[in-house]
């Protein structure tokens, strides 16, 4: 039996209730807590700010009459815990991750956006909720809309595997950190994963991915490229990053649209 919210009741980390949701099935969940008022109102120019508590920063959009929350997880897969554990109790169905990423094959250049259809699950919350061995997949019906949404909107996209990891740096393979040191077990892993054709790094996906389909909940992720790790480790000037969160913003209402229709019918 699920264990969701009474009414009147606000969570505690999320500062939420079921009445401030409105019936909200639907969820955008950016990392980033000063992209959440900019991503609402791409859906809808009357969003409104519902609360902003520790890293949740929310808004409330409507989609084709449909609310749908806009809420920062902050950064790494331990805040999508909070993220999925509250907003399912307080009946989310649907989540979606927005946000940047770097990406790890030739064809997906700055600026494109990637959808995650799996993640490789080289964070660490999620194992508290399911062995390594259970895969971090993406609902199906989230995945396809995403995919033609992209397709419709003529954007470029790629769609495979991600790679989400709790560290921006070694992690990633990166060697500008404080001391430039990667862990023997971490060296060669960026030519690894994308010998074995993944897509991209983030660091909230697989997570995001393996607690929903635990919960019997839909997810699915887009993120804009604001790295070519084909290139270098350098994150992309101003106008690239403006760019990819345009497109994942236009990308992202489009799939609503298409889910809520569907829902719908």
């Amino acid at each position: 039996m699920k264990n969701y919210a009474k009414p009147g009741e606000v969570l505690y980390h999320v500062g939420l209730s079921v009445e401030m949701l409105q019936g909200a099935k639907y969820a955008l969940v950016p990392g980033d807590p000063g992209r959440v008022e900019g991503l609402a109102k791409a859906l809808d120019k009357k969003a409104v700010f519902l609360a902003s508590h520790r890293e949740f920063t929310s808004w409330l959009a409507r989609v084709k009459g449909e609310p749908v929350l806009v809420m920062s997880s902050g950064m790494g897969g331990p805040n999508i815990t909070f993220v999925v554990e509250e907003l399912g109790r307080l009946g989310v169905t649907t989540f979606i991750r927005v946000g940047t990423t770097g990406s790890l094959q030739e064809e997906i250049n700055l600026g494109d956006v990637v959808i995650s259809k799996a993640c490789v699950r080289m964070d660490g919350a999620s194992r508290a909720y399911a062995p390594i061995e259970y895969p971090a997949v993406a609902d199906l019906d989230v995945t396809i809309a995403l995919r033609d949404a992209a397709k419709e909107l003529k954007v470029p996209f790629g769609l495979g595997v991600g790679v989400t990891t709790d560290s921006f740096w070694p992690g990633q393979e990166r060697y500008d950190s404080l001391n430039g040191y990667v862990l023997r077990r971490l060296q060669g892993s960026l030519k690894e994963w994308q010998a074995l054709g993944c897509t991209n790094f983030e660091m909230e996906a697989a997570t995001l991915l393996t607690l929903c389909s635990v919960h019997g909940l839909r997810a699915g992720a887009i993120c804009g490229v604001v790295a070519k790790r084909t290139d270098s480790e350098s994150v992309a000037p101003p106008g690239v990053y403006k760019k990819a969160e345009q497109r994942f913003q236009k990308v992202a209402k489009r799939a609503l649209e298409k889910l809520i229709a569907a829902d719908k019918a």
